[in-house]
């Protein structure tokens, strides 16, 4: 679906079905130098199963026009545009990584627009080591190459994918090169001055999930320990999954576990 927003070109996929508003609502929302295209996976199997689906470029981002938005704040608000835009009042709102930061601050900020949130491969804070912010600022291919060995467990770095035929880093590597220079330099950016996280999850008030994976080296399951303390104590509390074998992309690593996590948080919260 391509649709103007702001003056700027935004692309929102779909999941290969026509939006019905008549049906409800899931935003999936991508991190940091990505585009839709890593949701691909569950964005088919929802939009298949009883849903509508939202996969938007962020501003700046794969098929969407315009600058990156500098910080998690700022696209959050440009979620509510886009929500807005599109006459919708109540989604589910499942991101990854920095998406997921921006997935919070949207349920934090806007209680009444979220009925489930989703966060997938979070902390709170996040922050960025200083040689991969350095990297995405001077030296792309560095920084790329950085993620890549962060961002999956040793069975997919050695070749073991999901995907018959596919290499799941070095399909990540072609999905960072073709965004814009400066991109992933301002995301990883707005990820590190994200300080706002703890207090968001003590504003949240709708059912909440989150999803680890059991080998992620970014955001380990220990690390996650105080947002998913913070999310406890709010009033529908916080269900913890942990994707066995997966890293940090979990999306691509264990689509089918990932897959079913949400959507069955979807269905039984």
């Amino acid at each position: 679906m391509e649709l103007t927003l702001a003056g700027q070109p935004v692309y929102v996929y779909t999941g290969g079905r026509a939006f019905d508003p008549a049906l409800p609502t899931v935003l999936l929302i991508h991190g940091a130098g990505h585009d839709h295209s890593v949701w691909n996976h569950q964005a088919r199997h929802l939009a298949h199963h009883g849903f509508s689906v939202l996969v938007p470029d962020h501003p700046g981002h794969g098929r969407s026009g315009g600058p990156a938005l500098g910080s998690i704040e700022a696209v959050a608000g440009w979620m509510v545009r886009l929500l807005d835009h599109l006459n919708l009042e109540r989604v589910a709102a499942a991101g990854h990584s920095m998406g997921s930061l921006i997935a919070l601050e949207l349920a934090a900020t806007n209680p009444h627009r979220i009925s489930h949130l989703v966060l997938v491969g979070s902390v709170a804070p996040m922050p960025v080591a200083e040689p991969l912010l350095e990297a995405a600022r001077s030296n792309r291919d560095a920084a790329h190459g950085m993620i890549n060995h962060w961002s999956y467990a040793p069975a997919s770095q050695l070749g073991a994918s999901a995907l018959p035929g596919f290499s799941l880093p070095n399909l990540n590597r072609r999905i960072l090169e073709r965004q814009a220079e400066g991109v992933l330099a301002s995301d990883l950016a707005a990820c590190n001055a994200y300080m706002g996280g703890l207090e968001s999850a003590a504003r949240i008030r709708c059912p909440v999930a989150m999803l680890c994976g059991e080998r992620d080296q970014m955001t380990p399951r220990r690390a996650a320990a105080p947002l998913a303390e913070a999310l406890g104590k709010t009033p529908c509390g916080a269900r913890m999954i942990t994707i066995q074998g997966a890293g940090h992309a979990m999306m691509a690593e264990a689509p089918d576990a990932v897959t079913d996590s949400i959507r069955g948080f979807l269905t039984q919260a």
